[in-house]
């Protein structure tokens, strides 16, 4: 008999591969197995590309030769689609090629999908064994499902402080709180976000462009959003004047002044107005509306880069999901100060939200901690 977790495993190491390239779709692993020996694999590479079954069927192929692939197992670490969208359906192609027998990871929540892709191939014969390092697979793709389920982006929470606690000195200034290999680190992060959000007093204080830069290869270019509720960023700054080349959202309230607006929008900045009224309620009701604005236009991982006022309104709504903190060994003091996180937080030490299973490197001098939350 052979070992599914041992091959599932193997498909979820290569479904890792495709972070950063592959969103809004999920991540996928595919190994197939022809009397225990592993006969083709492969992983979805980017979006709008083959799936894992096909990549794999064609590694299988390219090795052995067409025939291969009868009577074969395939590992896939998620459900097979069974739709037309920009690739043809994968139950075709396990049909076409002659696999035998499936086992899958999870089901895909995709209403195109949904147990559909296994009704399918249950009917065509296939012997479907589910429900194989489900838990992983889940945790794998988090980003993908918390848009499905969640109707908003995974949310990645960055910041550098110094070991007192503080992003900026009293004066605002900040840079640079953590090494440069730190910062090359971040730059990684960005690179595989589809989009990087700040509030409008880090926009206004660090006059940031939020690129990627270090050399780093970058699967995606991320959007570049600033809360800047009064539309108070001109053409000074470096985001408004490089809106042209990478994409700039300003999210504004209603009555931000229009003539401001308007030579935003002639800038090259996209502005999404949301309601106006000023009280913490619908503070944090413009924030709802901003996920579900952003999970309409499938954006999966969403990276926020602080201030304080904008981790602490995420934080008090429960809304992190992953956090990147870089402690620096230095210490500024000062109790105007600028902290991490603001917002109402919570009363009691012992119902402080935890990371689960939290990861702690040294970099440089630098600490650098970062896991998923949980709340």
């Amino acid at each position: 008999m052979e070992n599914n977790g041992q091959f599932m495993r193997l498909a979820l190491e290569l479904a890792k591969r495709g972070e950063g390239f592959v969103e809004p779709n999920p991540m996928v692993g595919c190994v197939l197995v022809k009397n225990g020996k592993i006969i083709g694999k492969g992983f979805h590479t980017k979006f709008g590309k083959a799936h894992a079954e096909v990549e794999a069927i064609r590694d299988a192929y390219c090795r052995y030769g067409k025939d291969v692939t009868v009577g074969s197992t395939c590992y896939v670490t998620l459900e097979p689609c069974s739709h037309y969208g920009k690739t043809p359906p994968c139950t075709s192609a396990l049909q076409s090629f002659g696999i035998k027998r499936l086992v899958v990871a999870m089901r895909d929540p995709n209403p195109v999908v949904n147990g559909q892709g296994l009704k399918i191939l249950r009917n065509a014969g296939l012997e479907i064994t589910e429900h194989v390092l489900e838990e992983e697979a889940r945790l794998l793709n988090a980003p993908y499902l918390t848009l499905l389920e969640k109707h908003r982006p995974w949310i990645i929470a960055k910041w550098a402080m110094t070991l007192d606690g503080r992003l900026a000195s009293r004066t605002g200034n900040s840079q640079w709180i953590s090494g440069e290999e730190s910062r090359k680190i971040v730059h990684r992060l960005r690179s595989r976000m589809d989009a990087v959000m700040i509030g409008s007093q880090t926009a206004l204080r660090d006059n940031p462009d939020l690129t990627v830069r270090f050399d780093t290869v970058a699967p995606r270019i991320p959007i570049r959003i600033v809360l800047d509720s009064n539309a108070a960023m001109t053409s000074e700054y470096r985001l408004v004047q490089t809106a042209r080349q990478i994409p700039v959202l300003l999210v504004v309230r209603s009555d931000a002044p229009s003539k401001q607006i308007e030579i935003l929008q002639n800038a090259g900045c996209e502005i999404l107005p949301i309601p106006s009224e000023n009280t913490e309620h619908n503070y944090q009701r413009r924030t709802e509306i901003l996920m579900e604005y952003l999970a309409q236009r499938k954006i999966t991982n969403l990276f926020v880069e602080g201030g304080k006022q904008l981790f602490g309104t995420l934080f008090d709504m429960q809304l992190i999901d992953e956090v990147h903190v870089f402690i620096a060994p230095k210490l500024i003091g000062g109790q105007s100060a600028y902290p991490a996180v603001g917002g109402n937080g919570l009363n009691e030490m012992e119902k402080a939200w935890k990371l689960e299973s939290p990861e702690i490197q040294i970099v440089e001098q630098d600490v650098y901690i970062h896991g998923r939350i949980h709340y």
